[in-house]
């Protein structure tokens, strides 16, 4: 017996397997929506860019989102910014401290609330 479930491994399994956030049955055994490997290390098969920022809803976390969102169109990106304030979601990324930023499912920001100048560079950083 486990007093509080601790020593209980408990399987995390993700809704989609895929970036853009297809439920297709193949994207789960091979990482992508249509069944094949992703076309670049920056992009899903299907071409798509995502950015996603965690939070629970507080102003440091609308912050980042708008920050964001500023710099994907100082950029010039064709890219949607999704704010996920879903806890159960929050956690399947393993991150501990919000708001954070995920760009093509990888955390690449967490517990600092980034300027849009912040954001450009890391997402040059990405090669983007």
């Amino acid at each position: 017996m486990a007093l509080f479930n601790f020593g209980k491994k408990k399987e995390v399994k993700k809704e989609t397997g895929c970036c853009c956030g297809s439920t297709a049955p193949k994207a789960e055994e091979i990482g992508c929506c249509c069944g094949s490997a992703p076309k670049a290390e920056n992009t899903c098969c299907c071409g798509k860019n995502t950015i996603k920022v965690l939070g629970s809803g507080c102003k440091n976390c609308h912050d980042l989102y708008e920050a964001s969102k500023t710099a994907v169109q100082n950029l010039g990106l064709a890219i949607e910014v999704e704010y996920v304030t879903d806890m159960e979601k929050i956690m399947e990324y393993g991150v501990m401290s919000m708001p954070a930023l995920v760009v093509n499912e990888k955390v690449v920001s967490m517990g600092k609330v980034l300027k849009a100048t912040d954001v450009e560079k890391l997402l040059h950083k990405l090669g983007f």
